[in-house]
């Protein structure tokens, strides 16, 4: 290995060391060792992160300044002496304990920053983001877990151009790439020059600029470090698997735009360590054998000499070399639209003042849906578009829209219609510029006024629909057709028989209940983060995360035999009312690392379903109000139980067993199996409004049902009451049957 990156990394990690023992010292002489410390919500499902890599690869809680007086000294030790000249070293091992001590350093370094009130960053007028908040990572986890987002990228420095670093960003973004951003070279880092092209960051768009120093590369390794310990179920202080954890399963790596000094070679050994490998855009030398990371440990890729015909293409073909040397394999499919595409636009956010077009929505028109067709009847990549396109609508203009997907397969069946129509949401969401939410004939689409401006049209709609269709379902689909209407006439024409089939698959489900079946399914997608946790789906009620139900699962192992939805035979029956099986409880035993012994599908109170970390809503009881409340993950406000949505899932969330607290999706408060030995929904006292008003009819209807139809006016919301002082006394005014009923506990 070359002398020159030893040297340089070591002395780069003595320079961070001893910066970070300075401030250690300075900060205990006017703060005090009992000055507390802690990265901003980056605690849930039980647990507490500290300072997440030190938690980490050392098993030491940070809690306090005190607390690091420790770490500063292991980092002391772990920095080994300059090596000679003209030396050259056949192994890593003095520079990866080089980059450890940086780790720690740089950790520290921010532990203090914190301590002191001087994060997150903050520079003219913009603001950092800092760590990786919990909740967001819990978000993403599903993304993980299917391998929709194959991993992140951390870029440091400034690219060549901010013609450039736009390049690269959306390259990163288009092949599902998280991208993390920090430091700078000569004064100038890449958030600079995003900002100055009005490319949005943060949360929604995958871009999330840690600092403007090279220490905030921390962030990146924290992240991956609590990846670890959650997704990977690795104890604190397990740093071998930690770091092999990362190396196969957490596909990362470095990319060094610009000049490369001693902290960023350092910062980079500390990378490597991971298994992430570093790309640079300038002359360094490489190592090039293999062993800490799975192929090559430090790339040089000089910007200039990269084969193109301009800087754009030379940008875009350095992201593609950076995917391939780290062995990347990217499943979203190369859509043939103007615009960039990928995960990474998922929750993209369109703003009424980008708006180009927006469909559906208040007072507007729009729907989904998706036909099973013969193989015969339909031409297989034909897409029409009846009525105007885009670049004819007035900027910001509501317009009807109807999507009709005609799909043909010999292994399709009617069954699967429902699957792949709820995919139009994940495929069309994909689109950089397209917002698209809810489903069936609530869909609401925008779309901004710069994908219009690059060409987008309604034809690339179904552009998208017809690859990701053949790409994600090609088992079962072999020709798919699509048809757009914006002609007002035509969309209310087949709203009308679009309606008719919803109507009728519910009809379909509705009449299925959970004594007609002896199978019911499983659902194990979160266990890479929640690995105690099994969803059992049964025909009365849908999946926490709302996605699934019963017949989805059923058409999901038919598609895929061997994921995540199997079948769990019931077998002999335990307890018929509480809704507990032999073959239920054998099977989540089996598949929750034998953690839950009982299992049962109808008791709030009585071994309940474990929870996840991606439910819709989280009950839990009131016992003042001898009743249950149910928050929206939408709900961000206080409730009755004096925690929020976010706190209620930190005690509840992770594939933990709760007795009073449960997570389950939105549409199972109007199933005839809700908490039945509870009283069903008569035990509702309070309900997020956004829940109220999105349910509205269909609560109304089960109030009918249950024989109480003005309950719904009885049951409060975060507008009548956020504490249980304020809970009582509306009941009681309203005369809430729950106040009479057996007591709950």
């Amino acid at each position: 290995m070359s002398r020159f990156i030893a040297t340089s990394a070591i002395r780069g990690a003595q320079g961070a060391v001893a910066e970070a023992d300075k401030l250690l010292q300075d900060a205990l002489g006017k703060l005090g060792p009992d000055t507390p410390i802690e990265f901003k919500d980056t605690a849930g499902g039980g647990t507490v992160y500290f300072l997440p890599t030190i938690y980490g690869l050392l098993g030491h809680k940070v809690e306090k300044l005190g607390d690091l007086v420790p770490v500063v000294e292991h980092a002391k030790s772990l920095v080994p002496p300059l090596p000679r000249e003209n030396l050259w070293l056949p192994y890593l091992g003095e520079t990866l304990d080089a980059g450890a001590a940086t780790l720690f350093a740089f950790e520290t370094i921010e532990g203090v920053r914190f301590a002191k009130g001087e994060e997150p960053e903050k520079r003219n007028g913009f603001e950092f983001n800092g760590p990786i908040n919990d909740a967001q990572m819990r978000s993403w986890g599903i993304l993980l877990v299917d391998g929709r987002m194959p991993g992140f990228a951390a870029i440091v420095g400034a690219a060549k151009s901010n013609e450039v670093a736009v390049k690269i960003v959306r390259e990163l973004q288009s092949k599902g790439q998280l991208i993390f951003l920090c430091s700078d070279s000569n004064g100038r880092s890449m958030v600079d020059q995003l900002q100055e092209e009005g490319v949005e960051m943060g949360y929604d768009t995958y871009i999330v600029p840690f600092g403007s120093d090279t220490i905030s590369a921390i962030y990146a390794l924290g992240f991956a470090t609590r990846a670890a310990l959650s997704f990977g179920n690795i104890e604190p202080g397990d740093f071998r698997r930690i770091l092999l954890y990362n190396k196969f399963r957490c596909f990362a790596f470095v990319l060094a735009l610009g000049p490369v000094d001693d902290l960023k070679y350092a910062a980079a050994a500390g990378a490597i360590n991971y298994g992430f490998p570093v790309f640079a855009d300038t002359v360094i030398p490489n190592i090039l054998p293999t062993g800490v990371t799975r192929y090559e440990h430090v790339v040089s890729m000089p910007f200039d000499d990269i084969p193109g015909k301009d800087d754009l293409e030379r940008a875009e073909r350095l992201v593609q070399r950076c995917i391939e040397l780290r062995g990347i394999k990217i499943k979203i499919p190369k859509v043939p639209i103007p615009v960039a595409y990928g995960p990474a636009f998922e929750g993209e956010v369109v703003r009424r003042a980008d708006l180009a077009v927006e469909f559906g929505g208040k007072g507007g028109m729009c729907f989904e849906w998706l036909r099973m067709k013969e193989l015969d009847d339909i031409e297989d990549g034909k897409i029409e578009v009846v009525g105007p396109d885009m670049d004819t609508f007035e900027a910001g203009s509501k317009v009807p829209l109807a999507i009709v997907v005609d799909v043909a397969g010999r292994k399709m069946l009617k069954d699967f219609e429902p699957v792949l129509e709820r995919q139009i949401h994940h495929m069309t969401n994909g689109a950089e510029g397209v917002s698209h939410q809810g489903q069936r004939d609530i869909t609401w689409m925008r779309i901004h006024k710069n994908a219009v401006n690059k060409g987008f049209r309604l034809r690339h709609i179904g552009d998208i629909l017809h690859t990701c269709l053949h790409n994600d379902f090609g088992a079962i689909v072999d020709k798919v057709q699509v048809t757009l209407y914006s002609d007002p006439a035509k969309v209310t024409e087949l709203l009308e028989q679009a309606r008719a089939v919803y109507k009728e698959r519910n009809a379909r489900m509705a009449g299925l209940t959970d004594e007609a079946v002896d199978t019911y399914y499983s659902c194990t997608l979160c266990q890479s983060f929640a690995p105690n946790h099994v969803c059992i789906i049964n025909p009365e009620r849908v999946g926490l995360c709302g996605a699934y139900g019963w017949l989805d699962c059923r058409a999901s192992f038919e598609i895929n035999p061997n994921g995540p939805n199997q079948p769990v035979l019931k077998g002999a029956v335990i307890d018929e009312k509480l809704g507990e099986w032999e073959g239920v409880n054998k099977f989540v035993y089996e598949h929750s690392q034998k953690n839950i012994e009982r299992f049962t599908i109808y008791s709030l109170m009585d071994s309940p379903m474990t929870t996840c970390g991606c439910c819709e809503c989280v009950m839990a009881i009131i016992p003042e109000a001898n009743g249950v409340m149910i928050v929206s993950r939408d709900d961000y406000g206080m409730t009755p139980s004096g925690m929020t949505f976010t706190t209620l899932m930190g005690t509840v969330g992770g594939g933990l067993q709760t007795p009073g607290m449960m997570g389950h999706g939105k549409i199972y408060i109007t199933s005839k199996k809700f908490i039945p030995v509870q009283g069903g929904i008569k035990r509702v006292v309070w309900l997020s409004q956004n829940l109220k008003e999105e349910l509205e009819e269909e609560l109304k209807e089960v109030c009918e049902r249950e024989g109480v139809p003005d309950l719904l006016d009885k049951i409060a919301d975060g507008s009548t009451a956020t504490t249980v002082d304020e809970l009582l006394p509306f009941l009681e005014e309203k005369g809430h049957p729950a106040l009479t009923m057996d007591p709950i506990i």
